[in-house]
Order: C-alpha cells, then sequence, then structure tokens
C-alpha cells in the first residue's frame, strides 16, 4: 500500500481491490511513521480496526516511536480501539526510546493467537535475546521518567534546528510532532537520487532518497535527527554557503 502525501502518508484502504483484501493474511503498519514522520488518528484506527475485522486480517501496528514525541503529542495505541485486541498485536521496541537501536529486544501486546503464532516463529528463529541485553532492557525501564524526558527533548531540539533551518531556505515543511526524522520534499525539477547527489557533491551532506523507501518516496529525502547539535547547524550553513534553496 503506497503512502502518499495527499492522503496523509495513511494508507488508503479503498483501493485495496477487493480479490486481495480476501485472501490477505496481514496487514502492517507504523505509526508514528518511519520515514515519514505521519501520525495516525484514533479515528483512522478504528477505521483499520473494522477493515481487518471484516476480512478476518491480522493487523500489525509497529508501535516503535511510541514516546518519540513532540510539543505535548501522545501518540495513540491501536489498542485504544474497542475490540481491536480482537484482531490486532503491537510491537513495542527500546531502540528508539533508549537508543539500543540494533539490539533488537522489545515486546509485544495484544491479540493472544497471533502472539502465540509470533512466538512459534521466534522459538524456531533463534533461542532468545542475548542474556546481557535483557538485563540493559531492564535497566532502562528502570530509568525515571525525567531521564526519558531529556532525551526526548535532545530530539525536538534538533528537529527544531533542521526544520526552521530549512524554513528559512524556503522549504515549505511544519516540524514533525513524532518520530527521529524530517521528511523532506527536493526542490522542483529534482528526483530524490538527483537531489541527494547534489547534496553529497556539493555540500558533503550525506542523506537518503526518498525512493530508497519504495516507489512512493520518489520526490522527497529523509533527515535522521541522531547526530548532535552543532552538525545540525553545519548542514544548514553548508546548504545556505551553497546557495540551495527549495526554490
Amino acid at each position: 500500500m503506497p503512502l502518499k502525501a495527499e492522503n496523509n502518508f495513511l494508507p488508503d484502504l479503498n483501493t485495496i481491490p477487493e480479490e486481495i483484501a480476501r485472501k490477505a493474511k496481514l496487514l502492517w503498519i507504523n505509526y508514528p511513521n518511519n520515514p515519514t514522520g505521519a501520525l495516525a488518528s484514533l479515528a483512522f484506527f478504528q477505521e483499520l480496526v473494522d477493515f481487518c475485522k471484516q476480512y478476518n486480517i491480522l493487523l500489525c501496528h509497529d508501535h516503535a516511536y511510541s514516546e518519540m514525541a513532540y510539543d505535548g503529542y501522545k501518540p495513540p495505541s491501536i489498542l485504544q480501539i474497542p475490540g481491536a485486541k480482537d484482531i490486532a498485536i503491537e510491537f513495542h521496541s527500546l531502540s528508539k526510546s533508549y537508543n539500543m537501536t540494533g539490539w533488537r529486544i522489545g515486546f509485544v501486546v495484544g491479540n493472544a493467537i497471533g502472539i502465540q503464532a509470533l512466538k512459534q516463529v521466534k522459538t524456531n528463529v533463534d533461542s532468545g535475546v542475548f542474556k546481557a541485553i535483557q538485563k540493559a532492557a531492564i535497566a532502562a525501564y528502570s530509568t525515571s521518567e525525567a531521564e526519558l524526558q531529556a532525551l526526548i527533548s535532545a530530539y525536538q531540539k534538533r528537529r527544531d534546528i533542521i526544520a526552521q533551518g530549512l524554513q528559512s531556505l524556503g522549504w515549505p515543511i511544519e516540524p514533525p510532532k513524532a518520530t527521529l526524522y524530517v521528511w523532506v520534499p527536493v526542490p522542483p525539477g529534482y528526483s530524490s537520487t538527483e537531489f541527494v547527489s547534489l547534496l553529497l557533491d556539493k555540500c558533503g551532506i550525506m542523506v537518503p532518497p526518498g525512493n530508497g523507501y519504495g516507489a512512493a518516496g520518489e520526490g522527497f529525502f529523509r533527515i535522521a535527527l541522531t547526530i548532535p547539535d552543532e552538525r545540525m547547524y553545519e548542514a544548514i550553513q553548508r546548504l545556505t554557503d551553497a546557495g540551495i534553496r527549495y526554490a
């Protein structure tokens, strides 16, 4: 299902052919979304739950950015929808909230049958997460809320540096309210690949092209908020010095 700007980067369930919906076994979503930073409302989650119940589809929600939100926004859970537990499971991760990317530890909640099926697959794939990583996860969850909020504040500051810097160069963007990414349109006249190549050649800035995330990502590139503030400022200055603007 392509995620398009004109639909706020939400899947359009009405475009799914009836025969495909009847054959489908699993529908995977991720909100707040990587790479677009898009948000899903409870109303949209209700549509998803109704759709999956109608066609008996297991709804899987990757909620990796459940805590990485800004400006007071609280990302909703699919399990807030009445009856969602009948057909949905939701994945949570320590990768983003506690900087444990690559350690591959988290948890899943929701429909018991779906979780049992996942357990059977997981048991046959490996023997479980390395115990030291499990202990690190316990330590992470034992920290205070203040420490998590300090991390979120750091990412929010970086988001503001990038958003305000790009806006000063003519980019028509709004600061995302969640995730660690800014999804940015390329200037008119460029493809995603052409523009990120220009950034690398002229500014020494490396960012992934939107089409690297699928054909629907054409026309965008992604900025990750995972480098120090001073490097963010430097990137904006390099764009300015090179005369690169949106229009």
